[in-house]
């Protein structure tokens, strides 16, 4: 076996080893993905403030990432996981039944039906209803224990991205196979892409679950913290976004017979909620990274089904990256051919 013959099977047996020993750790760290990417967002947050502590300041690494990860623990991770309890515990108190919610809608079927003569459910509609309420409950609990774990990943991770820093940058760099300028423009992209998410989702959030709250106040919505923090996390869900809470709330008052409460607040949702979401989006967009707004909707959408709850930051980052090694390609190999 001639010598270039000898090093073409090492290089391509080593590559083959490690895309399957990369698809069987990836599908191994599947139900931690949450934890990495968002140790990941973290860093790139952080990462300034890292720099400025040891280089600026010349404290420890082992010190300074300490205290940043202390302080991503007091006054981010505590929070967050305050108020997903709050969640689950308003979602304690509020004693809705199975029965309570298939009994307006069994009611408002069977007056169609009498007026109309149209069957809109069908016959096992309902009980398709009763029997998946047990398994989205489940669903519930199993996402609430993945979070948890996923909390401590971030904790845990972070610390050590933030002591392996700058090295583990130069090494990232070194092995991305592009120029040293589409290296730099990459790397650019990822960090202007991530911070906007992490940055204008959650200020998305609480604005319109603040004013959404508002709204729900006006037209005598119960259990307004409870719904308010529904809205808040109901923003990340594209197209649709906060009207999966407030149409259906609306849709309930009508069914109790509170006709002009559930149309006011429609008005609300329609004139105030969803206009004031197309102006902050569309704000936040133009401020934070000027990404188009079909990258970002297809973008969650497609994050979302890969990443769970991190798609929404992760999703238009990866349909961006996408775009931009196309453009890479073409600038490198199409447009160096065609001229």
């Amino acid at each position: 076996m001639c010598s270039n013959t000898r090093d073409q099977y090492i290089k391509y047996s080593l590559i083959t080893i490690i895309i399957i020993m990369g698809i069987v750790l990836l599908k191994e760290v599947t139900p931690f993905m949450g934890g990495l990417l968002g140790a990941f967002t973290i860093y790139i947050l952080v990462r300034k403030q890292m720099t400025r502590m040891t280089e600026k300041k010349n404290m420890k690494r082992s010190k300074a990432a300490l205290l940043i990860t202390c302080e991503v623990l007091f006054f981010f991770l505590i929070p967050l996981s305050f108020t997903v309890w709050l969640i689950i515990n308003r979602l304690e108190t509020v004693h809705i039944t199975v029965d309570s919610i298939i009994a307006p809608i069994q009611e408002a079927e069977n007056y169609i039906k009498s007026r109309f003569g149209f069957d809109i459910l069908g016959s096992n509609a309902v009980s398709w209803m009763v029997s998946k309420a047990p398994i989205i409950g489940q669903a519930i609990m199993g996402e609430i224990s993945s979070f948890i774990i996923n909390v401590f990943v971030v904790v845990f991770v972070l610390y050590f991205m933030l002591i392996g820093g700058r090295n583990m940058e130069d090494y990232i760099k070194d092995i991305l196979p592009f120029t040293p300028a589409d290296k730099q423009h990459v790397l650019h992209q990822i960090r202007i892409i991530v911070r906007s998410n992490a940055i204008g989702i959650p200020l998305l959030a609480i604005i319109e679950g603040g004013i959404a709250t508002i709204g729900y106040l006006i037209f005598g919505v119960p259990s307004l913290i409870l719904w308010g923090l529904l809205t808040c996390v109901a923003t990340v869900i594209p197209v649709v976004g906060t009207s999966v809470i407030w149409i259906p709330l609306a849709f309930y008052m009508a069914l109790a017979g509170r006709w002009l409460d559930a149309i006011g607040l429609v008005a609300y949702g329609v004139i105030v909620v969803a206009q004031l979401d197309n102006f902050i989006r569309f704000l936040l967009q133009k401020r934070l990274a000027n990404i188009h707004p079909l990258i970002t909707i297809f973008g969650v959408i497609i994050g979302l089904s890969i990443f769970g709850f991190m798609g929404i930051i992760f999703g238009p980052l990866l349909l961006s990256l996408f775009l931009l090694f196309v453009n890479i390609f073409k600038k490198e190999y199409l447009d160096t051919k065609n001229n």
